[in-house]
């Protein structure tokens, strides 16, 4: 099962228009976004008129009907840019469209993903204040009714929920924890339906723009339609089919994210002088140059095996999860060596190594943590191992 994806040729094409867009658009605003905390209407429509709320929505849909590379390789060239931008279109592609197309019925893909493409932002309602690593502790209820399901329950840290009007939201449809975690169930949900109360947006170390907050839902009313796929107990495979795509796009950002601090410090070492020549002329700090360019090379070389293999159909849980793991903690290495790399100036907000060193830190975290990701890649081992012997 491989997925050709879009026409390579108008794929490069779009990639050099990208790369543009983030230069002459994108890093011009970010000093704005910083002051506002939101990205400015006028950009996330040139966003939208690029078509990168429906990168890998099928075209019957209204979307490019990428590959996994070639998504993963956009996310990557957006994320040279602050966080924000990749962050307003990756639950809608990778997570909300994801799912929607691996399990959604034809009737919901038909009703939701032209939406999506269009620029119509999602949620993805997974964690909850007592769980998020840990599914199976999942409190969010929905109980059926005559015509479909009252949900009840509070999903917390959730990316987008103040701008989105859908969120596909994770829920208990059996009270006892079942194998695979077949008692939690996927629901469409409107975010502007009765019930549905979005708290106020969290204040975060970092990334500027982008947001989160609390979605709180108390008696709300859905259709039967709104089931993901018409079958209980799927929503949580579903949700971790996503999962990979969303750990391979964080790596891809880290990894992006990295390389733009690496060319931050390189620029302030040539321009910053001591000893009457410029910084970049002692081994030292040409040493963190060259450590962080070798770390995001080897970063690079996982982002391009691991989408090929996902394109040719194998099961990649164990290496998406490996570059998740490297590529952030390679980003942590790279965004620390920069502030040092400026010294005293690394401190300041007026440079761009502070705010760096900020927004890198939530890439160990969000979409499985670095030790969580860790426990599942030895499991996998051990358990190859276990079967082979």
């Amino acid at each position: 099962m491989s997925n050709a994806g879009m026409d390579a040729e108008v794929f490069e094409q779009f990639l050099i228009q990208l790369e543009r867009f983030v230069r002459d658009r994108l890093i011009p605003v970010e000093r704005k976004i910083i002051e506002t905390d939101l990205i400015p209407e006028n950009v996330l429509e040139a966003m939208r008129d690029m078509g990168l709320f429906g990168l890998t929505i099928p075209e019957e849909h209204g979307g490019a009907g990428m590959n996994i590379s070639q998504y993963i390789r956009t996310m990557h060239t957006l994320s040279y840019a602050m966080p924000a931008f990749r962050s307003i279109i990756s639950i809608n592609v990778g997570m909300f469209a994801s799912a929607l197309k691996n399990g959604g019925t034809e009737a919901q893909k038909a009703a939701w993903l032209p939406r999506i493409a269009a620029g119509e932002i999602a949620a993805f309602g997974l964690t909850e204040p007592g769980s998020g690593s840990d599914a199976a502790g999942l409190q969010t209820t929905a109980v059926p009714t005559a015509d479909g399901w009252l949900l009840n329950g509070t999903k917390r840290y959730i990316t987008n929920s103040p701008f989105a009007k859908v969120g596909l939201i994770m829920a208990r449809t059996a009270t006892e924890n079942l194998p695979k975690n077949a008692h939690i169930s996927a629901f469409i949900v409107p975010l502007d339906i009765p019930g549905v109360t979005i708290c106020k947006s969290d204040r975060k170390m970092g990334q500027s723009g982008s947001h989160i907050a609390d979605i709180v839902l108390e008696d709300v009313h859905v259709g039967s339609q709104a089931l993901l796929g018409g079958e209980l107990g799927k929503g949580f495979a579903f949700a971790m089919m996503s999962l990979d795509n969303g750990r391979m796009s964080v790596g891809a950002a880290a990894t992006a994210y990295a390389r733009r601090a690496l060319d931050s410090a390189i620029r302030y070492a040539t321009e910053r002088k001591a000893f009457g020549e410029p910084i970049a002329n002692f081994q030292l700090i040409q040493q963190m140059l060259a450590q962080s360019e070798i770390e995001i090379y080897a970063a690079e070389c996982m982002m391009d095996d691991v989408t090929r293999r996902a394109d040719a159909g194998e099961n990649i849980l164990r290496k998406a999860a490996a570059f998740k793991v490297f590529a952030t903690e390679m980003c942590g290495r790279v965004v620390d060596a920069c502030v040092q790399i400026h010294g005293g100036a690394g401190y300041l907000a007026e440079y761009d190594a502070e705010r760096f060193f900020r927004d890198a830190r939530i890439y160990r975290i969000y979409e499985g943590t670095t030790q969580i990701l860790q426990l599942q890649i030895a499991k996998h081992m051990l358990r190859e191992f276990a079967a082979a012997n």
